[in-house]
């Protein structure tokens, strides 16, 4: 699949409707991808089946503040020095990218280094949608690990967190984000294109680009209808926002709390109250008191005119969004993998309310 400057609007809605809220404005990694374009190097993204089963693929992407990214740019280094890290670390030399994170700018990223690093781009990445913690990546869930991970912020500063459980190597990755740049890239160990079935959510960028594509051809201000239509998901309501609060989230094994909050609107069409309990992402909907969606579905608020995605730490009270709910990636509704992303993962006790 080669994707063309027509493709990257959509791409860029389907990614951000994949963030839940989260994974970053994805202005900086659009404008990336254009300029690649531009330049006459579109990127071609290879389905796994595509690939020699032996073919090694390295994970990469952008952990940390998103928003420091926009406002501390890449040197154009970071994440070509992320990669030769973890090879040296390894000993082997990576033949292909994906993504950490389909979701968000992450999703948009893989393409852009692939083609700068001329490697070829797999159509697979490590969350399905967008995930906050390094330790929620598919490999943990699978057994397979994130360790080691090499780390290279904008400074210089490189690290390769070699060993240990996978909410360490989260601690560790957070401890080094906090005494740099804010941001780093990273690359994991490399995995044997052949097992990346089993490891990771796969087809993630054709479906972003599908998302998107019908995302757009809806046009402004749909009817409920035709938005859960075009997006394959549920309306859970749409209004005006009338109350958004922010705190300070517990501690997890040791590190700092994200920032949490919760949303309030009232749905036009009936006067119910929908909740949103957030984090770095959109987390779980209550409906009247009723939990009526949670993670792992993907749950994006839009702006109801534009249809564009609002983030969780853009949303403000008085706004007239559409809250929507999308099927969430199979890979996570497999019982082994569900309590990874499912409520009670981010401290919110609650079942998980997926639909069928």
């Amino acid at each position: 699949m080669r994707i063309t400057a027509a493709d990257v609007p959509a791409l860029e809605r389907g990614v951000a409707l994949l963030g839940s809220g989260g994974g970053g404005d994805t202005v900086t990694s659009a404008g990336l991808l254009r300029r690649l374009i531009e330049s006459g190097r579109e990127p071609v993204v290879h389905a796994i089946t595509e690939l020699a089963a032996d073919t090694l693929v390295v994970p990469v992407g952008l952990v940390g503040a998103t928003a420091a990214f926009t406002e501390k740019l890449p040197g154009g280094d970071e994440f070509g020095t992320a990669i030769a890290a973890i090879e040296r670390w390894t000993g082997v030399r990576g033949q292909a990218l994906m993504s950490i994170e389909i979701g968000g700018l992450n999703g948009l990223l893989a393409p852009v280094i692939a083609r700068q690093q001329g490697l070829a781009c797999v159509d697979a990445d490590l969350s399905g949608r967008g995930l906050p913690r390094l330790d929620q990546f598919s490999v943990a869930a699978t057994g397979r690990g994130v360790a080691p991970a090499a780390l290279a912020e904008p400074g210089g500063q490189v690290v390769v967190l070699a060993a240990g459980s996978d909410a360490l190597v989260e601690r560790g990755a957070r401890a080094f984000l906090a005494s740099s740049g804010g941001w780093a890239a990273i690359a994991l160990a490399p995995i044997p294109a052949g097992e990346l079935a089993g490891h990771a959510v796969t087809g993630t960028v054709r479906a972003a680009l599908e998302l998107g594509t019908r995302a757009l051809a809806v046009g402004e201000s749909p009817d409920r209808p035709a938005l859960a239509e075009a997006l394959g998901g549920r309306v859970l309501a749409r209004g005006r926002v009338l109350e958004v609060s922010r705190h300070v989230g517990s501690s997890r094994r040791g590190s700092p709390g994200f920032g949490r909050g919760s949303v309030t609107l009232a749905d036009h069409q009936d006067g119910a109250l929908l909740r949103l309990e957030m984090e770095n992402e959109y987390l779980l909907a209550l409906r009247d008191g009723e939990p009526v969606a949670s993670t792992p579905e993907v749950l994006s608020v839009l702006d109801h005119r534009t249809g564009a995605p609002v983030l969780c730490d853009a949303i403000r009270v008085g706004a007239e969004v559409d809250v929507v709910c999308l099927a969430a990636a199979p890979f996570w509704t497999d019982p082994r993998r569900l309590p990874m992303v499912r409520p009670r993962a981010y401290g919110i006790d609650c079942d998980p309310v997926v639909s069928q």
